[in-house]
């Protein structure tokens, strides 16, 4: 998605990139840096406050210890997403280590302990959050091991998961849109995953929602699954678009719109294409 941005704005990414990096860090401890991912960066681009202004500043790194580069300075959503990071990362280790055998999961177990100190300083800082994430993923793992488990059933309640960031003393002319908006990205995100995991789960076993109603023809997903799947996709994707347009403008506005317009249409094309994720091209 980061292919649709303009240059400034993609400089301006990466720095609040390398911001939630520095939370994470500076938080959580140095394990705590490893965990970090996109959708997080984006989800603190989402909630950032509107009265909140961006500061930017350089420092040297791991990642660059050589050249300072340019970040953004901690705020409430980098601090909040930080927190939200560790707490996803615990639960998700935990989730992997319950459906694994002993061995296969011994990675997770390790990852475990080494983030074990980052999570009970996250658990402090974000109680509800923490209950809701353990809530909504127990719900998820049941209804995944039904017989028949659907699409929609599994992405509703992996959606539900995202939403939970939404605080109930949030002004409700934001909280709404936003509450809508994060459903719709929580479900965009899990059936995007399982059309990306299509292929490894269909030559592991692991449980897949996409695989399991849709069987692989040939080893791929067959072509009128794939057309479903983008109609699916595309409606949420709307959905999004219709409830970001509600909220209030926040420093991070235009970088929001085009990852929403232009990035999400074009990461569904190519997952559900097989060309994700893109090359990267040397310049």
């Amino acid at each position: 998605m980061k292919g649709e941005l303009k240059v400034r704005e993609l400089e301006r990414f990466k720095a609040c990139y390398c911001g939630l990096c520095h939370a994470l860090g500076s938080n959580y401890g140095l394990s705590a840096r490893f965990i970090l991912n996109y959708e997080l960066v984006f989800l603190a681009m989402l909630i950032w406050d509107e009265d909140e202004s961006v500061t930017m500043k350089r420092r040297r790194c791991v990642a660059s210890p050589f050249i300072k580069k340019r970040y953004c300075a901690e705020s409430t959503a980098l601090n909040a997403c930080a927190g939200y990071s560790v707490i996803l990362t615990w639960w998700k280790l935990k989730d992997t280590i319950a459906d694994d055998s002993f061995f296969k999961a011994l990675p997770h177990r390790l990852a475990c302990l080494k983030l074990s100190r980052a999570y009970k300083k996250a658990v402090k800082n974000f109680p509800e959050f923490d209950d809701k994430v353990r809530k909504e993923l127990n719900v998820l793992s049941k209804y995944e091991s039904e017989p028949t488990p659907s699409i929609d059933g599994a992405a509703d309640k992996f959606a539900n998961i995202l939403k939970a960031v939404i605080s109930d003393k949030m002004p409700d002319a934001k909280r709404r849109p936003l509450s809508e908006l994060l459903y719709h990205m929580g479900r965009w995100i899990y059936i995007a995953d399982a059309c990306d995991d299509y292929k490894n789960d269909a030559k592991s076993g692991s449980f897949n929602p996409v695989l399991s109603t849709y069987p692989p023809a040939s080893g791929q997903l067959p072509e009128n699954a794939a057309l479903r799947l983008k109609t699916t996709l595309t409606h949420s994707n709307n959905l999004i678009s219709s409830a970001f347009e509600l909220l209030p403008e926040n420093p991070w506005s235009q970088i929001n719109q085009n990852l929403i317009y232009f990035g999400m249409p074009d990461a569904c094309e190519r997952v559900l294409s097989g060309k994700w994720p893109p090359k990267c091209k040397n310049k």
